[in-house]
């Protein structure tokens, strides 16, 4: 497996990173969603809970994988034709912004199940809480992490839709270095 971009195609690892966590994010999405169409205190309803939990802790885990590899891979493969600064500054900024929300959605979940005083399931085991119980301080939380998360639909939404602009309209290889190259 090639661990090193190229000049015109991330790393295969990095590649896969990146759609499994585009998976795996949807897949934290769509159990918190899921869950509203059952009943409170039913198991079915509590089982999306659950895995909403652990998968969102599993994000918290590759990200961290992925910001190992984005170091040890060397530079970013450049985008032919360069795109105006505007572009490549907007760009950066909702890349910050995608790998904060991948970072702090999952601790924030962590917090929240801590403070009430609940398990914090992670495939099998329970992992140790990060802060005491603190009920009032775990809804403000739990508000603040409802609302990234909405906001976290239009931050995915704005990657995705720029990737297909800049592969449908500017004709550029933004969206193909993030594909898996055919040799």
């Amino acid at each position: 497996m090639n661990f090193k971009n190229t000049t015109t195609h991330y790393n295969t690892l990095s590649i896969a990173l990146h759609w499994l966590m585009f998976i795996l994010i949807v897949t934290v999405f769509g159990s918190i969603e899921l869950r509203e169409l059952f009943e409170k205190g039913t198991e079915t309803r509590d089982a999306f809970k659950m895995w909403h939990f652990m998968l969102g802790l599993s994000v918290l885990v590759l990200v961290c994988v992925r910001v190992i590899v984005r170091l040890a891979s060397g530079s970013l493969p450049a985008i032919q034709p360069e795109p105006a600064k505007w572009q490549s500054t907007l760009a950066k900024c909702v890349h910050v912004l995608l790998y904060v929300f991948m970072f702090t959605m999952p601790i924030a979940g962590w917090l929240i199940l801590s403070m009430a005083g609940k398990p914090v399931p992670f495939f099998g085991v329970e992992l140790p809480p990060l802060a005491s119980e603190n009920k009032e301080l775990g809804k403000t939380i739990k508000e603040i992490h409802e609302t990234a998360g909405e906001v976290g639909y239009y931050l995915i939404g704005l990657h995705a839709a720029a990737a297909l602009f800049h592969h449908y309209v500017l004709a550029d290889n933004t969206f193909k270095r993030m594909l898996f190259s055919k040799k």
